[in-house]
C-alpha cells in the first residue's frame, strides 16, 4: 500500500510540487523563526569595541585605496595559517565592520593580526616606499597620504550613521568624535579621554609629523589596532564571553 501511495505522489506533478513547497516552507520556518528571538547571532567578546574616530577614518582610507584587493583580514583555523599569522579570527572581531574585510585574496599577507607587529616608523616607510623595507614587495607606494590633510569635518555624522546599523556609539562618543580624532594623534592631546572611551586605542604621532594630522596618521592608527583588542594569550572561549 505504501509503495502505491509513493508511486502516486511521484507520478502526480501537481501534488509533488505542492508537497515540495510545503516541505521547503516548514524547513524555512524552522531555520528563520529562532533568529527573531535573539538579538544577535554573534556572541560578544571581551575587549571588542567600536573603532575610534581616527581608526574609523583610517579604515575608510584603507577601503578607498583598495587595500582589501590584496590583503585579507581573516586568519582561518588551519595550522599553517595560525603558525604564520596568529590565533584564528573569531566572528566578534568583525561585528562592527561595515563592510567587513575578510576576503580571500592574498597577494600580500593577511593583516588581521598586524597591529603592534611593526612600529609606526616601519608602517610610515612601508606605505611610502614598500621596497625600502620589503625588497621583493610588489605593493604600490602611497607617499601622498603623508601630504594629504585628513578631512575630519563629518566624523561625528559618520559615527551617528553607524549607530543605525547597530554600532554602539554613545551620544558622548558622537559629541566628542572630532576632539577624540585629533587628540589620538596629537602628542599633547587628551589621550586619557580617548582611551577611556576606546580602551586599547593606540595613541601618539603616527606619521612622524606632529604638526599635521594626515591621512597617513589615520591609516597607521587603523593598522596598529588590527587584532589587538582580544587578548588571545589568555584565550578561553567561555571566559571571553560577556
Amino acid at each position: 500500500m505504501s509503495l502505491i501511495k509513493h508511486k502516486f505522489v511521484e507520478t502526480n506533478i501537481s501534488l509533488m510540487t505542492v508537497l515540495v513547497l510545503v516541505t521547503v516552507a516548514i524547513g524555512g520556518i524552522v531555520e528563520l523563526v529562532p533568529l527573531f528571538t535573539i538579538e544577535s547571532t554573534i556572541e560578544k567578546v571581551r575587549g571588542v569595541r567600536p573603532y575610534s574616530p581616527l581608526e574609523l577614518a583610517g579604515r575608510n582610507i584603507y577601503i578607498r585605496e583598495g587595500c582589501y584587493n590584496c590583503h585579507s583580514q581573516m586568519v582561518r583555523p588551519f595550522r599553517d595559517e595560525v603558525e604564520r599569522y596568529g590565533h584564528y579570527s573569531i566572528a566578534a572581531e568583525s561585528m562592527y565592520d561595515h563592510p567587513f574585510q575578510w576576503g580571500s585574496k592574498r597577494t600580500g599577507p593577511d593583516l588581521a593580526r598586524v597591529g603592534g607587529k611593526y612600529s609606526n616608523d616601519w608602517h610610515d616607510l612601508h606605505l611610502k616606499n614598500p621596497r625600502a623595507v620589503v625588497p621583493e614587495s610588489i605593493m604600490p607606494g602611497y607617499p601622498f597620504l603623508a601630504e594629504s590633510d585628513l578631512d575630519v569635518a563629518d566624523i561625528a555624522d559618520h559615527l551617528k550613521a553607524l549607530t543605525y546599523v547597530g554600532v554602539p556609539y554613545s551620544e558622548e562618543m558622537i559629541a566628542a568624535a572630532h576632539d577624540d580624532l585629533v587628540a589620538q594623534a596629537d602628542p599633547d592631546g587628551d589621550w586619557d579621554a580617548v582611551q577611556e572611551r576606546y580602551p586599547g586605542a593606540v595613541v601618539g604621532d603616527f606619521d612622524g609629523d606632529p604638526t599635521r594630522l594626515t591621512e597617513m596618521d589615520a591609516l597607521i592608527a587603523y593598522l596598529q589596532m588590527l587584532g589587538t583588542l582580544v587578548d588571545f594569550s589568555q584565550y578561553d572561549a567561555d571566559a571571553l564571553r560577556q
